[in-house]
């Protein structure tokens, strides 16, 4: 998958293979055709919900009112527990053991409804199953009971914190989300100093996972996926390691790891065994996020340019997903996402789905920062002068940079 979950759907899919002998409710078969409320015309089996909570979360951050139908559609995915699967073909149908939800559809249903308005209903009963299938150290996994991991484990606080919860006082077992992240931070000894693991693998050791780790930074700042830029520090761009002893350390630390695995090539990689690393757009664009979120000005607006350059065809061979995680770099950095690199991101996802109800305006323009974190916004204001119809056109501050 091209999203940051990438890492925990693959591992979803052994657990779920090993735990659970019914199969997931199937997709539609080719011949027949998507929902036209969905956003995307791929396969929607694994990330139907995901890839919709992303578009309508994207629309909103830039002020276009999505359609109508389209939240309905989200809606409708929830099961009677509260909890989401990925997709389900016929909503009326109720959830059964064969239908295979998940923290992660769930937790970002959440941040797009509540987003939105409207839904507590909805969100209330979802953040009370999230809230039951919390593990005892404070996690979350994929699954329901699954291992705690860095990535589940942040868009669930990402979701509490959208709802209105303070993520510190959620506990199981008398753990938070926040010790559960600190226990996936590496410690700041070797290269991978700073950085978070996905799990510990089997022998209960962490390695280094860049995904992972721009999803730790975020988590451990209470932050979504939306977010807006941090407040520079002096500290902020590539400050020392310290071990890990409170969140917001342990997101300086990750930063710090993020700050430098980008640094050569301004952007992060992947590799499939057998072949050579490739550029990784989406888990770049996540790391521009982070690092935006935490103050870290420098890196982040290098990978920023660098995604400006060269994400266009990743971003249209992927759909709503990775144009949501463009914006949401965009909006993180006070990048205009109708003009990234030439490219309006804001058309490209709306043309992924049903015409939206209003086309809105660019937050990121119409929003005044005094605190000048990424130095130039654009602000652009057309006065007509009575009798005369002269159009003034106010230059302001840009963008300073995530992806």
């Amino acid at each position: 998958m091209n999203v940051r979950r990438s890492a925990a759907v693959l591992a979803a899919v052994a657990v779920i293979g090993a735990a659970t002998p019914a199969a997931a409710t199937p997709s539609p078969s080719p011949s027949q055709a998507l929902p036209s409320a969905l956003y995307g015309d791929k396969d929607p089996q694994y990330d139907g919900v995901w890839r919709q909570s992303l578009a309508l979360l994207a629309q909103h951050t830039v002020g276009v009112e999505p359609a109508a139908k389209s939240v309905e559609w989200l809606v409708r995915q929830q099961c009677a527990d509260g909890s989401f699967a990925p997709y389900r073909a016929d909503p009326s149908a109720a959830c059964d053991a064969k239908t295979m939800v998940d923290t992660n559809q769930t937790a970002a249903a959440v941040q797009a409804l509540t987003a939105l308005g409207g839904h507590d209903a909805v969100t209330g009963k979802a953040v009370t199953w999230l809230k039951k299938v919390q593990n005892k150290d404070g996690g979350w996994g994929y699954t329901p009971g699954g291992a705690s991991d860095t990535n589940s484990t942040s868009v669930v606080i990402g979701a509490l914190t959208a709802a209105g919860e303070k993520p510190q006082q959620v506990e199981k077992g008398g753990k938070s989300p926040y010790d559960a992240l600190l226990t996936l931070a590496l410690g700041c000894d070797g290269d991978d100093a700073g950085a978070f693991a996905f799990q510990p693998d089997k022998k209960g050791e962490l390695a280094a996972n860049a995904d992972a780790t721009a999803a730790g930074v975020l988590g451990a700042l209470g932050e979504g996926m939306v977010v807006k830029p941090g407040e520079k520090t002096e500290a902020a761009n590539g400050q020392a390691c310290e071990e890990k002893k409170t969140p917001h350390q342990a997101a300086a630390n990750g930063a710090a790891y993020l700050t430098r695995a980008l640094a050569e090539d301004g952007h992060l990689t992947s590799a499939a065994p057998g072949s050579d690393p490739q550029p990784d757009y989406g888990n770049t664009a996540d790391a521009v996020v982070a690092l935006a979120a935490h103050g870290d000005t420098g890196q982040a607006a290098k990978s920023l340019r660098w995604l400006e350059k060269n994400s266009a065809p990743w971003a249209a061979q992927n759909g709503p997903a990775a144009y949501a995680q463009l914006i949401f770099a965009a909006q993180a950095t006070g990048t205009n996402p109708r003009d990234f690199g030439g490219t309006d991101l804001v058309k490209q996802l709306n043309a992924t789905g049903p015409a939206p109800q209003t086309a809105g305006k660019t937050r990121a323009a119409d929003e005044k920062s005094d605190s000048g974190v990424f130095g130039v916004w654009w602000y652009v204001g057309v006065c007509l002068v009575a009798g005369v119809g002269i159009g003034f056109l106010f230059s302001g501050r840009r963008k300073r940079q995530q992806p």
